[in-house]
């Protein structure tokens, strides 16, 4: 069964290996995933387990998701997610899952909410070069030609053209991350290098999808 567990992002740090390699390594809050619901092929169509963490109060839950929380025979939680499985999963509603699920030198894949940027413009956004500053240009940081005319009533902009517009808020998946370490005491993850979102936001940790080569040390 393919492992995946909920966490809070609590920010960047370095470790020191027994080499005396300094390694980048952002720090992931999690355990006490608690299990809400199995979804069967039999019942849903599909396999899948639904987890929840996070404390969060009860008088800011709705009506519906207190009504699920109280089915399952659990507290309230604030990160709900689901995960697809190939077979049933192998939990029970009301299980606990911890950090000690993975260990040092697996690879993982993360998936968070990237910061959010605001409103960008082209350079910035997609990395646009910008135009001459001098000698009579008025175009510095403009995007420039958005294509030839389409033939019909007028011409148009085609979907997808890189403009300037909102920027960042996006879901984003991190692939073939390595756990450097697990501390099991503390429901601490040690994820080498960087991974989405700003600190305190949650994250989505599974097994990589991408398994067949070996980590980078």
């Amino acid at each position: 069964m393919s492992k995946a567990i909920l966490g809070r992002k609590l920010g960047m740090t370095q470790i020191f290996t027994e080499e005396g390699k300094v390694v980048p390594v952002t720090v992931v809050e999690s355990g006490n995933n608690v299990v809400i619901q199995n979804k069967t092929v039999e019942s849903d169509g599909y396999n899948a387990v639904q987890l929840g963490f996070g404390e969060v109060k009860e008088n800011k839950v709705n009506k519906p998701l207190k009504g699920h929380f109280e089915k399952a025979g659990v507290s309230p939680v604030k990160f709900i997610r689901e995960m697809r499985l190939a077979d049933a999963s192998e939990y029970k509603v009301g299980d606990t899952i911890g950090v000690d699920i993975f260990s040092a030198g697996e690879l993982v894949d993360v998936t968070g909410t990237s910061k959010g940027k605001g409103f960008a413009g082209g350079i910035k956004r997609h990395n646009f070069a910008r135009g001459p500053m001098g000698h009579g240009s008025k175009s510095h940081r403009e995007p420039g030609s958005t294509g030839a005319m389409i033939s019909g009533p007028g011409g148009r902009v085609l979907k997808g053209k890189k403009l300037p517009g909102r920027m960042g808020g996006e879901r984003v998946t991190v692939q073939r991350l390595t756990v450097v370490r697990v501390d099991a005491d503390r429901n601490l993850i040690l994820i080498k290098g960087a991974i989405p979102g700003p600190k305190k936001g949650f994250v989505v940790i599974k097994d990589t999808v991408k398994p067949g080569k070996q980590a980078k040390n």
